[in-house]
């Protein structure tokens, strides 16, 4: 299955450890062959069983799946958003669409999906170690993956992504084909004070790669937005491997 899904073979980290080591993150654009890119970007958006991930009042996840979510109905969904938000207000909060690759794959679920290729690939010696190169990690024992899509609506509130000390780097895989800045949803990294140091708009078959811990947020997609904002997230991890 990994077959369908390749990494960009003319990628060399030595090109791009500087600047995350000088910066704390760097985008590798063309990080996947052409025909992968579009795959995924195709499975995301026609083949994908999204679920609701969002936040309760302490600011833990949840993800409600296809089934869950046609069992609480349109009031009870409403219900748990509402909490999402208030939980956002004063601290962390998250509502968006997503695709569990991990759990999915693990367990059966939507075999030969473009995605579970993908994770094969992130977790082959070319691609993990091509990672790992470019953060300066030594020890990455795998790559973790899930799909989003965020809505006009959908945001995810300032957090560091310390986990319990597992997590190395972070990354995105953009899949987001055309993108108007003032759509909202840039991946935004800040500072100590809260002030935002840099802002990267959605793109496409781009790899960003950034240092954890690390501030950083999602800017909440616009009423208006006329797409999705479709990308890959997950962690550099040194904890041991599943299985």
């Amino acid at each position: 299955m990994s077959d369908l899904i390749h990494l960009n073979p003319t990628l060399d980290a030595r090109d791009y450890a500087g600047e995350f080591r000088r910066d704390g993150v760097v985008q590798i654009f063309d990080f996947l062959t052409p025909d992968s890119a579009d795959r995924l970007e195709a499975a995301l958006k026609t083949a994908t069983p999204w679920g609701l991930s969002l936040s309760d009042a302490q600011g833990r996840g949840e993800w409600l799946s296809p089934q869950a979510l046609q069992t609480l109905g349109r009031d009870g969904v409403a219900a748990k958003a509402r909490v999402a938000l208030e939980a956002a207000r004063t601290s962390f909060g998250f509502s968006y669409l997503a695709y569990p690759i991990i759990e999915a794959f693990l367990n059966g679920r939507d075999p030969g999906h473009a995605t579970h290729a993908l994770l094969e690939l992130l977790n082959s010696p070319d691609a993990r170690d091509f990672c790992a190169a470019v953060a300066a990690e030594t020890g990455i024992t795998k790559i973790d993956a899930q799909a989003t899509l965020f809505r006009p609506g959908d945001f995810l509130t300032l957090h560091n992504d310390t986990g319990v000390g597992e997590r190395r780097a972070a990354y995105t895989i953009g899949l987001t084909r055309e993108w108007r800045t003032d759509w909202g949803g840039q991946l935004l990294f800040h500072d100590e004070a809260g002030d935002i140091t840099r802002g990267l708009r959605p793109q496409f078959n781009v790899l960003t790669l950034f240092k954890a811990p690390q501030w950083h947020s999602v800017a909440p997609v616009a009423p208006y937005a006329g797409a999705p904002r479709l990308s890959i997230t997950g962690w550099l991890r040194d904890d041991p491997p599943v299985g």
